[in-house]
């Protein structure tokens, strides 16, 4: 369990304590637990709470730590707290309850943090304390923020990865499997499109192996693997319902966030993202935390390499390799990292709808279906099963043809039954193409900006929006042919879109000849 911040202890002759009654403003404030009082209230006047104060909130044996806000207005009563929608969740309130209102003990954990700031190792018990209190809720976006930065400042050394990784798996749940092995697949990221993973899972169950896949939704991209699956099938299962399903096929692919492995490492990406540092030590511990707590055994990496994707270059990409598998290693998980073109987006598709059908295209060995997609897809499963040592020869050759043969497409169709009933993604009902202003052959294509028309277009809120690539790079192009297609669903989203392009005019660069 997430453990939560311990209510105030008061000596019989202190002070009465400060209470307020909660009340429910229905304002979502994401990740942060955040509380509304008057300026001029009597709780803080008394105690000296300052606007953006962090303050905790006690009801009952719930006790929470949240960010301070005043009101100067008659949006409540003197004794009343309004309170936040993650606030009031995590306190179990039902309506009109009396909460106790005091000031926030100050994590112990950050003396550790100030002291990797200047420069000092971390060790095992120093990122058990922080990640307890990073969990708990008791550090601020500001101390998240610090911790990032501290840690891609001064880089994680080998050990000090390898206690952020144990102290991630511990502090969330763990799954347990009664057969060996267990196949697990990951990609290190920032290349639109790259939706291998349904295809992968197909392919390595329907050799009998397990592969109880958990992916993430998207967080500062156009769509996760979680987001892609969930326009086929159900993915917000819980623990037993996974369970479930991989007992019946053998495979699932699931949102890890209902099943809670490694909550800290969720907490981290956010703010790593928004501050976009790239931080190798946080990077494998991020991927191998999770891999640990689902219970793997064999493990398969997918790294794009190249100038717009993650990992950026061929020297980068051996450094966050050997730190992988060393770090799997000593948690007895074989590992393989197949690197691959990160030079453009994989497959068509760039957002969860577009990207499912892209998938489906595969596994129904359509003829036009992406060669790119399929053919990364193959070279993972085929990884996987050598990896496993399950089939005779090349693992390709056995995965290009369990695709080929149907195997493949008939038992993705039984996991998305297994997981609630299988679903035809939505189309969008604006759709428009940007054409190309000269004739020539495709030299280049940004992955990120591309990834922000797509979202820009409303990905991944809006399923069904997104881009649809029509070239890849050496593609030859006529003036005026549709370089991409612009998928939104709504009017406002597309014009968003289209006003972005026309300030970016060279996301997919045409060049003479």
């Amino acid at each position: 369990m997430i453990p939560e911040a311990q209510p105030p202890h008061r000596a019989d002759n202190d002070v009465p304590p400060s209470k307020l009654r909660a009340r429910r403003l229905g304002i979502d404030t994401q990740h942060e637990a955040v509380v509304f009082m008057r300026h001029d209230c009597h709780v803080c006047r008394s105690e000296g709470l300052t606007a953006h104060a962090r303050i905790q909130l006690t009801h009952g044996q719930r006790s929470i730590i949240a960010t301070l806000y005043h009101v100067r207005s008659d949006l409540l009563q003197p004794e009343e707290a309004g309170l936040s929608e993650p606030a009031w969740r995590r306190l179990g309130l039902k309506g009109g309850e009396e909460i106790v209102v005091s000031h926030a003990p100050t994590p112990e954990s950050l003396s550790r943090l100030r002291a990797k700031v200047y420069g000092q190792r971390l060790d095992e018990g120093s990122l058990g304390n922080i990640l307890s209190d990073v969990v708990a809720g008791r550090y601020s976006d500001i101390h998240l923020s610090s911790f990032i930065t501290a840690c891609a400042a001064r880089s994680l050394d080998r050990p000090e990865t390898t206690a952020l990784t144990r102290a991630m798996v511990d502090i969330g749940d763990k799954l347990e499997w009664n057969v060996r092995p267990v196949m697990d697949k990951h990609s290190v990221g920032g290349l639109p499109g790259n939706r291998t993973t349904p295809i992968v899972v197909a392919i390595v169950a329907a050799h009998g192996l397990t592969i109880p896949k958990t992916s993430s939704r998207a967080i500062t991209s156009p769509a996760g693997t979680a987001d892609t699956m969930e326009t086929m099938a159900p993915v917000d299962l819980d623990i037993a319902a996974m369970r479930r399903v991989v007992e019946r096929e053998g495979g699932c692919i699931v949102w890890g966030g209902a099943v809670r492995l490694s909550p800290a490492d969720d907490i981290l990406i956010r703010i790593e993202r928004a501050l976009d540092l790239d931080n190798g030590g946080q990077l494998v511990a991020s991927v191998l935390s999770k891999k640990v707590a689902a219970g793997s055994t064999h493990l398969v990496i997918d790294m794009p390499v190249g100038p717009t994707a993650k990992i950026r270059t061929p020297e980068a990409a051996a450094a966050v390799s050997a730190s992988l598998l060393e770090v799997s290693e000593a948690f007895g998980i074989r590992t393989k990292i197949v690197a691959a073109d990160g030079t453009q987006p994989v497959g068509r598709g760039i957002g969860p709808a577009l990207e499912a059908r892209d998938v489906l295209s595969v596994l129904q060995n359509a003829a036009d279906a992406p060669a790119d997609l399929r053919e990364r897809a193959l070279a993972l499963a085929g990884a996987l099963l050598e990896l496993a040592e399950v089939v005779r020869g090349d693992g390709l050759d056995v995965a290009r043809q369990t695709l080929a043969d149907g195997r493949a497409w008939k038992k993705f169709q039984r996991i998305c039954e297994a997981q609630g009933g299988m679903r035809q993604p939505p189309l969008a009902a604006h759709q428009r193409p940007q054409p190309a202003e000269q004739g020539g052959h495709v030299s280049r294509i940004d992955n990120r900006r591309i990834a922000k028309v797509a979202k820009l277009a409303g990905a991944p809120d809006g399923k069904a929006a997104g881009v649809q690539l029509l070239k890849r790079l050496g593609d030859r192009v006529e003036p005026g042919e549709p370089l991409f297609v612009v998928h939104a669903e709504t009017r406002g989203e597309l014009a968003y879109a289209m006003q972005y392009l026309a300030a970016n005019r060279d996301i997919v660069t045409v060049a003479d000849g």
